[in-house]
């Protein structure tokens, strides 16, 4: 498939970019891996691709006390090797050494991955359990938008038209467990399951199950309440609107969710 036709521009800072997301109907080009299939299947048209690419002060990783910031153009393949992350939040850097493959991994983003906010996003579920906080940048200047406000729909999020997402800020923590099943090895989620203890509570996270990534509040309100892994698992797709596609009924995911959740309240 050929892109409708489009203009193209570098952006050299992160005020230029955001100046360039001013122009009407434009986006944002980071490793490309999301956007790009989007472009050759002409679901996205945009008359302008904004390409920050190369603004390299956007890929690090730091640590700020008893948290981590991480560039929002920092690639999966560097996140997976990364010694503060490993060491800070290993689950996050797990999950990014698996997501797709290593061309992927090597040119994808974690700002792209979860400003592409597909539901079955593994590094967007990841953050969401996590609690992360989401710095984006626009005309009126920084602001912060937690994790819980930033998955607003299927491929949408809270960023304005011409706001950039910088950074991404998650909690360090330790263990957590992602479960995912898939169809074939490298595929999107049928379901996932993130499982982490932070600041003294279970957090639980799903991928697949409804329109963004979600959090099982149920289970995490039963496991607050003394429930075993498996009586707690049991409440996973309560609020959630699992999909039925070719990759399963909503009936089986609402079944693979149980059995992934309890897998993973046991194993953390």
């Amino acid at each position: 498939m050929i892109p409708a036709a489009f203009d193209y521009a570098r952006a050299a800072s992160i005020d230029e970019a955001i100046e360039l997301l001013g122009r009407e109907d434009s986006k944002v080009l980071a490793g490309g891996h999301s956007l790009l299939p989007l472009l050759k299947l002409r679901f996205a048209r945009p008359s302008l691709l904004v390409d920050i690419g190369r603004l390299d002060d956007l890929r690090y990783v730091r640590e700020d006390g008893d948290r981590i910031g991480i560039g929002a153009l920092s690639r999966h393949a560097d996140l997976a090797l990364d010694p503060i992350l490993a060491q800070g939040c290993g689950l996050l850097a797990r999950t990014a050494g698996n997501v797709g493959d290593p061309q992927v991994r090597h040119r994808g983003t974690i700002g792209g991955s979860v400003a592409h906010s597909d539901p079955a996003s593994d590094v967007a579920t990841i953050l969401l359990t996590l609690d992360a906080d989401f710095v984006a940048h626009g005309p009126d200047g920084e602001r912060t938008i937690p994790a819980a406000d930033f998955f607003t729909g299927p491929f949408e999020t809270a960023l304005g038209p011409q706001e950039l997402l910088t950074e991404i800020v998650v909690p360090k923590v330790e263990g957590g467990r992602y479960l995912k099943h898939v169809r074939r090895q490298q595929d999107w989620a049928t379901v996932a399951v993130a499982a982490v203890r932070l600041n003294g509570d279970v957090h639980v996270g799903l991928a697949a199950m409804g329109a963004t990534p979600l959090r099982a509040r149920a289970v995490e309100q039963a496991v607050a309440g003394g429930a075993a892994p498996a009586d707690a698992a049991a409440h996973a797709a309560e609020g959630a609107e699992p999909p039925s596609d070719f990759a399963g009924s909503a009936e089986y995911r609402a079944h693979l969710a149980q059995v992934l959740t309890r897998q993973a309240l046991e194993q953390i």
